[in-house]
């Protein structure tokens, strides 16, 4: 279950990220200027969404009562894994589409 939330979360920032870079790439901004405009743009709402899901997690990683021996780990895998997505799809995917960038839109441009 707690896999499935984190799975859904971290491809939902993941998807909004690139097509934030898409639609900058779009407007003809390329290079260095599309990751640093894209992820400048999009850093608030996928560190909103991160912390709506920590938040959310968190009095069922800190409960004491009957049924937290269930509760407890879930969050706390729900958590760490919200924490380390976000960080990846901060920090690794801008990185990944700057070395791919000239490949992945020389590949989809049409020419008319």
């Amino acid at each position: 279950m707690g896999f499935v939330a984190l799975s859904g979360i971290a491809v939902l920032n993941g998807v909004v990220l690139i097509n934030c870079f898409n639609d900058l790439h779009r407007e003809g901004v390329k290079g260095q200027d599309l990751i640093h405009q894209g992820t400048d743009l999009r850093i608030r709402p996928v560190l909103m969404t991160a912390l709506v899901e920590i938040f959310g997690f968190l009095p069922m990683m800190l409960s004491s009562g009957v049924g937290s021996e269930v509760q407890r780990p879930l969050a706390s895998v729900v958590i760490g894994g919200v924490v380390s997505s976000t960080l990846l799809t901060l920090v690794v995917l801008p990185v990944l589409v700057s070395l791919l960038e000239k490949k992945i839109w020389r590949e989809n441009e049409v020419e008319l």
